[in-house]
């Protein structure tokens, strides 16, 4: 067994024996990504699932990753306990009712927090839980609501995997891009109207009183108004950064002096990901919800073979994806969200041996977006702004 191998099985298992012992194996992992949830949830799910009448279940947040975790069973030679168990995306097992399971799994627990999909956890049993993600919810309701049904066994960081070895070391750039004349225009015009609506809906939390003005039937039509303008103008501040064109010149100059590499490439709209896959043409391929199943596997399929060295996405690639000769992502599209950021880099710093992950994250200066930008990389190491 390689050094690598034998400290990533001693590390998992340890997740896996604080899991068991801290709630009596109903609990929470918090491991960064490249670090193995998914042979951890594999070999909670051996164990516990002893005789023939036992059954477990794993929730997944989307179909693709129900075909990787399948695999994972495979992988790890647990082949034979596929039959007692159930792989099911969160949007379909919130319909479920009155069941018991000796375990359940639940991957990428973060997407399965919302209110609705709680019905799960309301009208369901099971001996056994382990929750696992990458990072806790930033949202301080769903966190509680995710320690309450399983606290909080095991937590390691991404920067604390790197130092261990667990997935390859990494560098983020942060680049700042300029707005032409007309995005400016266009910027400046959303954000006047984005601090006129927030000035008359009170400065205190204008996104609470906005939420609350549109949520109660006793608003008045003004009060609407100002909440409708609030809201309006964020899409609008959103829809000029997201297209900067200046981010479809920058990432054409990327590619070209980093041809022949594997490169991974997120725009902040399925619409904005087509005209960056159309920008780099020939070396590009797109997956996005937008696209069919079968456009995404020959996307897929072209980008592991390297025929399409750059892959462009939005969010579908965020969870689960898994190319360890991909060594630089390109984020064009950002919100401020942590969770996001580290999802996206954990895309690149896969385990693989002398490889350095490169992200290179372009943002417009001086806007919304660079506060976002500030707060979703402020729990990441070796961060530089250009």
């Amino acid at each position: 067994m390689s050094e690598l191998v034998q400290t990533k099985d001693e590390e998992q298992r340890k997740a896996l024996n604080a899991w068991a012992q801290k709630g009596n194996c109903i609990g929470s992992i918090i491991a960064g990504t490249g670090f193995g949830k998914s042979r951890c949830g594999v070999l909670a799910i051996n164990k516990m699932l002893t005789d023939n009448n036992s059954c477990g279940l794993v929730l997944v947040p989307t179909q693709q990753l129900q075909v990787q975790f399948r695999e994972e069973f495979i992988k790890w030679d647990c082949e034979d306990i596929l039959d007692k168990i159930d792989i099911i995306c969160y949007q379909s097992a919130y319909k479920l009712k009155d069941n018991h399971y000796n375990i359940v799994v639940c991957d990428e627990i973060h997407l399965g927090l919302s209110p609705e999909y709680r019905k799960f956890f309301e009208n369901n049993s099971w001996d056994k839980l382990l929750c696992m993600t990458a990072t806790p919810p930033e949202e301080i309701e769903y966190k509680e609501y995710l320690y309450k049904i399983a606290p909080l066994a095991y937590r390691i960081s991404l920067d604390d995997c790197v130092t261990l070895g667990l997935v390859s070391p990494y560098k983020v750039i942060c680049k700042p891009i300029k707005l032409n004349a007309d995005e400016q225009k266009d910027y400046k015009k959303a954000n006047n109207t984005f601090v006129y609506a927030k000035y008359n809906l009170g400065q205190f939390n204008a996104f609470e009183q906005a939420q609350y003005i549109l949520s109660n039937k006793n608003s008045t039509p003004q009060e609407r108004q100002y909440a409708t303008m609030f809201y309006r103008a964020i899409r609008q501040r959103k829809a000029v950064v997201d297209h900067a064109i200046g981010k479809i010149e920058e990432l054409q100059k990327l590619v070209i002096k980093h041809v022949g590499e594997k490169m991974l490439v997120f725009g902040g709209s399925n619409a904005f990901t087509d005209q960056l896959a159309e920008a780099t043409c020939c070396l590009s391929t797109v997956y996005h919800s937008g696209k069919t199943k079968k456009q995404k596997e020959e996307a897929l399929k072209d980008f592991r073979s390297g025929d399409k060295p750059v892959l462009c996405s939005t969010k579908a690639l965020n969870q689960g994806f898994d190319v360890k000769d991909a060594t630089m992502a390109v984020i064009c599209g950002l919100t401020s969200k942590g969770l996001t950021m580290i999802q996206r880099v954990g895309r690149i710093i896969r385990y693989q041996e002398g490889k350095i992950g490169k992200i290179i994250i372009l943002y417009v200066k001086d806007s919304q977006e660079e506060k976002w930008l500030r707060n979703s990389v402020k729990s990441l190491s070796n961060v530089t702004w250009k």
